[in-house]
């Protein structure tokens, strides 16, 4: 199961943040916020199918989530979990930590934001147009 969400780079993209990335419906962003990948996102973890939500809840399950923007492509790997609320209309985080809040889509992430590769940060950093893909397995 898959859902896509559309969003933009931003000129303040640093991608520095060692636990995090984020991407929000927001369409704007300060300096101050290095998890920060995207901005103007057509779709939070709010507006995901329920089916979509189950199966991130279900005990051991693999969650994906690609960044595609200007022919660059970067993909975390993490886990879903039972508390995962996705009831954010704001924006998703994924977290290389246990914790959960209603914004986190993923736990246990492989990269963080200062892990994305630099030619795809600095293709965000230029605003570029980004896809992003959540898939649960």
């Amino acid at each position: 199961m898959r859902e896509v969400i559309r969003a933009r780079g931003h000129e303040n993209v640093t991608a520095e943040h060692a636990s995090t990335f984020e991407v929000t419906t927001d369409d704007y962003l300060t300096p101050a916020g290095d998890c920060i990948l995207a901005v103007d996102a057509d779709r939070a973890p709010a507006d995901f199918d329920d089916e979509f939500v189950a199966a991130c809840r279900e005990p051991g399950a693999t969650i994906t989530c690609t960044l595609r923007a200007d022919g660059h492509e970067e993909t975390a790997v993490g886990v879903g979990h039972p508390d995962l609320a996705f009831d954010s209309e704001r924006s998703m985080v994924g977290r290389t930590s246990d914790y959960v809040d209603e914004r986190t889509v993923m736990l246990a992430s492989s990269i963080s934001a200062a892990g994305f590769d630099r030619d795809l940060v600095a293709a965000l950093a230029d605003g570029a147009d980004v896809t992003v893909t959540l898939a649960v397995e």
